[in-house]
């Protein structure tokens, strides 16, 4: 064998070794467990064939405990870039069977790289993370490149899309790189995120609690907030990260990517007029009205099932993507909480950094009363709704579709904080609040004064207040609202005043950033 050959075959095992990264044995347990293993999830998110790897002859310095014997080419993660549906990606991959996933010096500065060179090319960046943290052999030099990698995260944000997926373990420092990026996905049954485990809370708290009530998919989806989206298995959180990513541009000086259809844009949607209901205590579905409008009924919804009373997520209106925010009436009557304030001002903030023009559907009674919101800062937490509506410089379209009371209507992109396009329909009540409480208030003396016939009274007030207040039509003769229209036209007029803002140009005063009251 000439020195040429030699080469060659030694090359080739090293590629066959950093392919097959912790052996055989380790890959069946790896399936055993419902996973994928890192090289089957990057070619299952990737285009067929695109893949091109980056570092997969990198292996670890780390001399101590017998660690010089065990030298894996690819030491633990796999990365490159691809393309999804054509479009350049950057990601990498976790690989729990080598040293399990754990982080070292050399493959953080793996990640780095490949967070650099998204951020230098300006593509999206996706990390797969499947890791049981730090590896405890390299001390100090493991926790550094965990803290290079936040370092990259942060200048990131704002840039590039960051999307992370948990698809297995993630504990202690490590969860602080996904919590910065835009969007986690989180797999049901087989992946868990917490700073502490079970066993440090029941040694130091005497609190039992199970990894999965602690820190599983369920547990961040609907009561902590830190998933924005749950999948089954693996192969769905894949497919679900290409979806997102079809709604979204590569960096924020592109605009997000169109994707012609066969819906009309003149389409009507007769239905909607019967959707919301006459009594305005009565509760509906605002889903409804979302699916009736946008292109082919198709809403991705983010943190689906956080923060109920608010509705986030992408869908295309006239082929173009759009982020839409929406009360909902049918949990806690749409009002605004802590909870949902948070939800919604990250989201409007992600799509103004983007470029991704936000449709807002307005029924909202105000925010939520009582002392736990007020000691908890629904101020502060409230204020950053508005702030993040105020500060957005994309399209902003609102429709009014039934409620809008109190300081609640100048928070949801009324016309007052730079929104574009204001409509409600016939239905919409307008006014500093409802009929009811507001007749209690500036009639008190004279329902006091009629004894029996306060009822009737009352009943009599209110009907003059709505008639005089509590519509659409005050707000439009200010120029508050731009139009009246029907529910069945929404689609058309949304999408006409998407083309009207198409190429909207607008700014804030020069500035380092802005205070958001955090």
């Amino acid at each position: 064998m000439t020195g040429r050959e030699r080469a060659a075959a030694d090359l080739e095992e090293r590629l066959e070794r950093s392919r097959l990264g912790g052996g055989r044995e380790r890959i069946d347990k790896q399936h055993a467990a419902g996973k994928l293993t890192a090289r089957e999830r990057v070619e299952l998110l990737l285009d067929p064939g695109s893949f091109v790897e980056v570092d997969a002859l990198v292996t670890h310095r780390c001399t101590d405990f017998g660690m010089q014997r065990q030298l894996i080419p690819g030491d633990g993660v796999v990365g490159g870039y691809g393309t999804v549906d054509g479009r350049l990606v950057y990601l990498f991959a976790q690989d729990f069977t080598v040293f399990g996933g754990s982080l070292s010096e050399t493959n953080a500065r793996k990640i780095c790289k490949l967070m650099d060179l998204a951020v230098e090319n300006g593509a999206p960046i996706v990390g797969l993370n499947d890791s049981g943290g730090a590896r405890i052999q390299e001390g100090v030099a493991s926790l550094g490149g965990y803290a290079d990698i936040f370092l990259r995260n942060t200048l990131a944000s704002g840039v590039i899309p960051q999307i992370s997926a948990i698809m297995g373990p993630c504990a202690g420092g490590a969860v602080y790189s996904p919590a910065i990026t835009d969007f986690i996905l989180m797999v049901e049954d087989t992946s868990y995120m917490f700073v502490t485990g079970p066993d440090v809370i029941r040694t130091v708290t005497h609190e039992e609690v199970s990894k999965e009530e602690l820190g599983g998919a369920a547990t961040h989806a609907a009561k902590s907030g830190v998933s924005h989206f749950t999948v089954a298995n693996d192969a769905a959180c894949l497919a679900a990260i290409r979806e997102l990513l079809s709604f979204l541009p590569s960096n924020n000086l592109d605009d997000p990517p169109t994707r012609p259809g066969d819906d009309p844009v003149d389409r009507e949607e007769p239905a909607l007029d019967e959707l919301i209901p006459a009594d305005p205590n009565k509760p509906y579905d605002i889903k409804r009205l979302i699916v009736g409008v946008v292109d082919d009924g198709r809403f991705l919804e983010v943190h689906a099932a956080y923060a109920r009373n608010i509705v986030v997520g992408f869908a295309r209106l006239g082929g173009r993507s759009v982020g839409i925010v929406a009360n909902q009436p049918a949990y806690l009557a749409g009002v605004l909480d802590i909870d949902a304030s948070l939800k919604g001002a990250r989201f409007v903030r992600f799509c103004d950094a983007f470029n991704v023009p936000l449709v807002t559907f307005e029924d909202v009674p105000g925010f939520l009363p009582g002392t736990q919101q007020e000691f908890g800062g629904i101020i502060k937490h409230g204020a950053k709704l508005l702030f993040a509506f105020a500060e957005a410089t994309v399209p902003k379209i609102t429709v009014i579709a039934r409620k809008a009371y109190g300081g609640a209507y100048c928070v949801m992109a009324s016309k007052h904080i730079r929104t574009d396009v204001n409509l409600a329909y016939p239905s919409a009540e307008i006014a500093v609040m409802g009929p009811e409480g507001a007749v209690n208030i500036l009639y008190r003396r004279e329902l006091a004064e009629a004894g029996d016939g306060a009822a009737e009274v009352r009943a009599r007030k209110v009907a003059e207040y709505r008639e005089k207040f509590s519509n659409p039509h005050v707000a439009a003769e200010r120029g508050f609202v731009d139009a009246i229209i029907h529910p069945r036209e929404t689609r058309t007029h949304l999408i006409r005043a998407l083309r009207q803002t198409a190429a909207k140009r607008q700014s804030v005063p020069p500035k380092k950033h802005g205070n958001i009251p955090l």
